[in-house]
Order: structure tokens, then sequence, then C-alpha cells
């Protein structure tokens, strides 16, 4: 059984987490064959968003233990350096939106590669928690990084220390996710989504990607530059001369992600 399920949607490339026995949680096959789908959404034209959510109850209960724990297995350093740093920097670099639909639980690696996505939705039963701190170890893949700067530093910190749950209702008060949909809805609505943003132009949406990963470290002068840069980029594609034309000439747009 593939522990990484793709299909095709319409320009939405679908990614399911499929180890719903082990509550999704990562072992390394599963990591690097999230890594090559990843990198095959990143590489085809006809992609224009991707679309991340789990198999059964859970959306990911984060690392397998039982593999960590393993004296014959990767160890802690290559999970880490070799499984969820690249899944990490992958989400990051594709230029093309990725929503994610956390149908379940996701716990420490689970809740953070959620974090690290474009558009984040979750059902009205989820609940993130960052657990690392329950086991003796240290948010990772990305969590100390985005966390902080989606929620601020005070409650990102308190909730890696204590290992507290979020409820989906709270984690979209706070900022820390897009939206809640009702379980029985999650993935028809959500899906929806992804196939609206795979519509809009890509490459727009690419170069506001890039500036958004570059706001985390830029200063204002150096982001207004890049914004400077990167407008101009924007003006050279099909989709900003169709968008112009189809606003001057009343009508709707059709966009083809060039």
């Amino acid at each position: 059984m593939t522990l990484i399920k793709t299909e095709i949607e319409g320009s939405v490339m679908k990614i399911t987490l499929n180890r719903p026995d082990k509550f999704n949680s990562f072992n390394r096959e599963m990591a690097l064959q999230l890594q090559d789908s990843l990198d095959k959404a990143a590489g085809d034209k006809t992609i224009r968003a991707v679309y991340l959510t789990g198999e059964g109850k859970a959306f990911c209960a984060g690392q397998d233990l039982s593999e960590a724990m393993d004296a014959n297995g990767p160890g802690i350093e290559r999970i880490v350096r070799e499984h969820y740093n690249p899944i990490i920097q992958k989400l990051r670099a594709i230029e093309k939106p990725v929503v994610c639909a956390v149908n379940g639980v996701a716990a420490g690696a689970g809740a953070n590669i959620a974090l690290a996505c474009d558009i984040v939705i979750a059902g009205s039963s989820v609940s993130f928690i960052q657990a690392f701190s329950k086991i003796g170890l240290i948010p990772d893949s990305g969590g100390t990084f985005f966390l902080p700067r989606l929620i601020g530093f005070g409650k990102a910190s308190a909730l890696m220390m204590l290992g507290e749950k979020v409820s989906a209702t709270d984690a979209e008060r706070i900022g820390m996710i897009y939206k809640v949909i009702d379980d029985a809805n999650l993935q028809t609505e959500a899906l929806a989504i992804a196939k609206t943003v795979a519509e809009l132009p890509t490459k727009g949406i690419g170069y506001t990607k890039r500036l958004l990963n570059k706001t985390m470290v830029n200063s204002m002068e150096e982001q207004l530059e890049y914004e400077a840069d990167m407008q101009v980029h924007a003006t050279t594609t099909y989709d900003y001369t169709e968008g112009v034309n189809a606003f001057l000439e009343k009508r709707k747009p059709v966009f083809k992600g060039e």
C-alpha cells in the first residue's frame, strides 16, 4: 500500500497521507514519498495547486516513535534533517498554493507541517497539539519558526512548553489557521477552495509566496525593494495582461497560470 496517495482533479494535485492505522504518523518511507509527491507537483506545469489531507480519523500524529526508538532505524538526526526539514522546505519553495485540509488530530510534526502550508482549513472536531514537550523533545518541522509568527511569541511559547491541545475553533480565533468547516463538509469545501485558487494567476501567487517567505527575515526597506522587483516580474506574465484586459472589458478573466 502506498503511504502517500496522489490523484489529479483538474489542475489540483490531491496528496493524502495514508497510514490510517497509525494515525498517519510518519516513517521514513512515508516522508520520502511525500517529498517525491511535492517534487512532482512543483515540476508539473499543469498542476496549479496542491491539496494536502489525511486518510481516516487523523491528519497526522507526527513521527512514528517506534521508528525513532529503533536501534536499527534512521535515528532522530536523520529523521529531522532528511525527513521533515526537506518537507517543510518543499512546501514553502513550491511556487503554487498549498491548501491543507486538516481532517483530524494534528500533533507534533503533523501540526507543524500543516502550519507550513499556505491556506489551512480544519474540521470542527480537529485539535492541534505541540506534543514534543511531553516526551522531552523540542518542536521541529518549522514549529519554532512559523508558530510564533502566526500567533505571537508569548502564546506560541506557552503552547510549546505546556503541550496543550488547541481546538480548531480556537486555532482560527488566534490566527493559527484560516478557517474551520464542519467535519461533514470539510473535504468538499476545502477542495473547492483549492480548485478556486488553482484558477487564479499561478505565477503571481508564486511571487506572493516568495515575498511571504522573505518577509520572515527582511527589513522593511529590503521587503519594499523585493516587492518592487516581484511586481515588475508579475507584469510580464500572461495572466497580468489577461486580468487587466478582462477588467477593462468588464468580463471574467481566463487565467492560464502563465
